[in-house]
């Protein structure tokens, strides 16, 4: 029977009319368990549907997984003669696909042989005055090489050899670029030999506590959807500084099967609007809930329970660039700090050590750590970023956001006002559109809380009007744009809400005089 005959033929799984999960995602998490009727059934709901292409991948899989490689290279054929990039047979150490990869006929594919050695990226991050993060997964093992040189010609470019990727860290790899000046352009190019496999892009940042202006963009809740994947020529076009990505970044709800958190990562890093975007912007990430477990988890306090918590996080550190991973390896996380200037980002992991009992979000080892880091901040603007809202009522019934925690969100709040901290906003993502909000304090300033998760999701939620409320948009895919200038008298952001057109949909001025004691 034709497959995708036998795909429509196929019982109807359940699967809400109104989730931000696609069929093809569906289909791989019923491949990893090996449930071949509920794979089939997903393939029924035309609401949620990635397109023809990753219906061929996802089919690829599953004759893979049944050990049909024959088939497979004929669907395969016919997938990359239907436009399907080559690239994606090549992609990461995943189970399946490796049985297509030794088939004697897998290099005789269309396009296969022309696949260069760097399949997703370059990703810069980790940007600072003298140095630059460049990530890279690569095609298989490589002899690589990366060069960089100023952008106007001052300094003679440089050299370095990529480090080795391996099976092990899913063929990954990040280079440090040590060196460079402050304020300075640079490009750079993966290598071959001497072939360029991918250009890079970044600009060093002023000096630690140096006076600047700048641009932040962020948001969260990024689930792919092939129509809206333009959101990244839209940031891209603004040109900002840094792009933070706050959680929900790939949708992925299933933290106990390797099989479908590569395969919602490999189809995002290799979208060519994403590609572009990542390899001129520097990104900083953390996680949320749809992309550690599942839907509002609440996965305990202990590090090594349950068992799938290490191996999500390094699935995470394989497809980002980030300064660095919470605590180590003995108090493990995706928080960390960074600087631009004068501006201080603190980006929180509230996922890892979330635990109701105890009533904390962050866990001890991360808020001893956000706590010593505020108090040593020499920053104009200290930013904190979380995954889900600080305010109160954001979600009303729920306890996902920093409601479900008062007491620990009450205990930062007071440390700031104790501590007289000046400077201080917040900044979240997971409510589905962008907001501006104020929570007014007993004995400080009030906290301003910029929200924005919708960069490409389908589903989207409604403006809730909190007391506090500036502004909110929901109309259609948005992020959150912060305009830094610490160099004016009296220093100031502003915030915009930027829709998938480019279109500013809101705008607010904070100056650095309205949130001081």
């Amino acid at each position: 029977m034709n497959i995708r005959v036998w795909l429509c033929a196929a019982l109807f799984s359940p699967l809400s009319l109104f989730s931000q999960h696609d069929a093809q995602r569906n289909a791989v998490q019923e491949l990893a368990k090996r449930d071949a009727e509920r794979f089939a059934g997903v393939f029924l709901n035309p609401r949620v549907d990635a397109g023809p292409e990753e219906t061929n991948m996802v089919n690829l899989l599953k004759l893979l997984s049944e050990d049909k490689v024959d088939e497979a290279i004929k669907l395969a054929r016919e997938s990359l003669d239907a436009g399907m990039n080559p690239a994606r047979l090549l992609a990461g150490s995943g189970e399946f696909l490796v049985k297509l990869r030794a088939h004697p006929k897998f290099e005789e594919l269309p396009g296969v042989k022309d696949v260069t050695g760097v399949i997703h990226g370059p990703m810069v991050g980790n940007v600072t005055d003298k140095t630059a993060n460049i990530w890279i997964r690569t095609n298989g093992k490589q002899s690589l090489s990366i060069s960089w040189s100023a952008a106007d010609g001052t300094k003679e470019a440089s050299v370095i050899q990529v480090p080795e990727t391996t099976a092990e860290n899913d063929f990954t790899g990040v280079v440090e670029i040590t060196g460079l000046k402050p304020n300075t352009e640079y490009t750079g190019s993966i290598l071959c030999v001497d072939l360029p496999l991918g250009e890079f892009a970044f600009s060093t940042r002023p000096a630690p506590g140096e006076s600047s202006r700048f641009k932040v963009a962020f948001g969260g809740g990024a689930g792919y959807v092939p129509e809206w994947e333009s959101m990244w020529d839209t940031i891209a076009a603004i040109e900002p500084d840094a792009l933070l990505m706050l959680g929900d970044n790939v949708y992925i709800d299933d933290p106990t099967h390797l099989v479908t958190q590569h395969y919602c990562y490999y189809r995002r890093q290799s979208e060519p609007h994403w590609r572009s975007l990542v390899s001129k912007v520097p990104v900083y990430s953390i996680y949320d809930d749809h992309d550690f477990g599942d839907n509002d988890c609440m996965p305990g306090p202990e590090i090594e329970k349950p068992a799938w918590k290490r191996p999500v996080l390094e699935v995470f550190r394989q497809n980002w660039v980030n300064p660095g991973y919470g605590g180590g390896e003995e108090n493990p996380g995706c928080w960390f700090e960074f600087s631009i200037g004068d501006v201080q980002f603190f980006m929180l992991d509230g996922r890892y050590y979330r635990d109701r009992k105890s009533g904390s979000m962050l866990g001890p080892v991360q808020k001893q750590w956000l706590l010593d880091g505020l108090r040593k901040s020499t920053a104009t603007f200290k930013i904190l970023v979380s995954p889900v809202p600080f305010t109160e009522k954001i979600k009303p019934g729920s306890r996902d956001p920093w409601d479900g925690y008062p007491e620990e969100r009450e205990e930062i709040f007071s440390f700031l006002e104790s501590e007289k901290m000046n400077g201080v906003f917040l900044v979240a993502a997971d409510r589905h559109r962008t907001d501006l909000r104020t929570t007014d304090r007993p004995n400080g300033y009030p906290l301003y809380e910029f929200m924005s998760s919708r960069l490409t999701n389908r589903h989207v939620h409604s403006v809730v009007k909190t007391p506090g409320l500036v502004w909110g948009y929901n109309e259609t895919c948005s992020f959150g744009l912060m305009e830094f200038d610490t160099t004016a008298k009296d220093p100031q952001v502003t915030f915009r809400c930027i829709d998938i057109d480019g279109n500013e949909q809101h705008s607010h001025v904070l100056k650095l005089s309205e949130i001081s004691h």
